[in-house]
């Protein structure tokens, strides 16, 4: 009903029935442009959600100062959520740090976000995301606006996603961000797109779709992390 509802509303109206529902309890995802795009809209709407972001150990330097600015303008209580140090030592270990090269990102992903984004959702009703459709033709054309996340959905506890911007385009998120004079990752001005961890992301090359330059040696259906269901 909520999908129906809202499906063709402009973000700032998404993010209202969001906070209509669960006040400040619903948490914001922040890592991105997109993601500095919703933190903005809830500063104009005067929606104090909270806010969190996965440090995975292997960020570049300038998501982390990135993510500092952020904390100091935007999300005073940003929370930072780490990966389980045992888990990492494990898989290193086991693997070396650059396994996911020869035999995919999956595992890794899955010790240093999926497990710390599971712990993180476990203390939250809802959770609000800047997945957009148009970032990826493969993975993510059919975003909704308000979704059940089956990712992380129990059958004692359901759990649903808000993606306020999912109608939106890269360039409507960054026309916003200039105008509204939002702080951004810096990277993006080295021609990156889609800004993970550092051994995984690279910059866009000319006529490449913005998702290309994530695990840009696999397969295109394979560009997701375990943090969002393509179910």
């Amino acid at each position: 009903v909520l999908q129906q509802e809202l499906a063709g509303q402009p973000p700032y109206v998404i993010l209202r029935a969001a906070f209509d529902l669960y006040g400040p309890a619903a948490a914001i995802s922040f890592s991105g442009a997109e993601d500095v795009a919703l933190l903005g809209l809830a500063r104009d709407e005067a929606l104090q959600f909270r806010v969190f972001t996965l440090d995975t150990g292997r960020l570049h330097p300038q998501t982390l100062q990135f993510l500092d600015t952020v904390r100091q303008t935007l999300a005073p209580e940003l929370e930072v959520q780490f990966p389980q140090a045992q888990a990492v030592q494990e898989l290193v270990r086991r693997k070396g740090l650059f396994s996911f090269y020869q035999d995919g990102h999956q595992e890794c992903c899955a010790v240093r976000k999926v497990e710390p984004l599971r712990r993180m959702l476990a203390t939250v009703p809802a959770w609000i995301t800047g997945q957009r459709k148009d970032q990826s033709p493969d993975t993510r054309a059919e975003v909704p606006v308000v979704q059940v996340d089956m990712a992380f959905s129990t059958p004692e506890r359901p759990l649903l996603k808000w993606n306020p911007l999912a109608n939106w385009s890269s360039q409507m998120v960054w026309k916003y961000i200039r105008a509204a004079e939002l702080p951004y990752n810096s990277l993006h001005d080295q021609g990156f797109v889609s800004i993970g961890c550092e051994p995984c992301t690279r910059a866009l090359r000319p006529g490449e779709h913005e998702r290309a330059a994530r695990w840009w040696w696999e397969a295109a259906t394979q560009k997701e992390c375990g943090l969002h269901s393509v179910k």
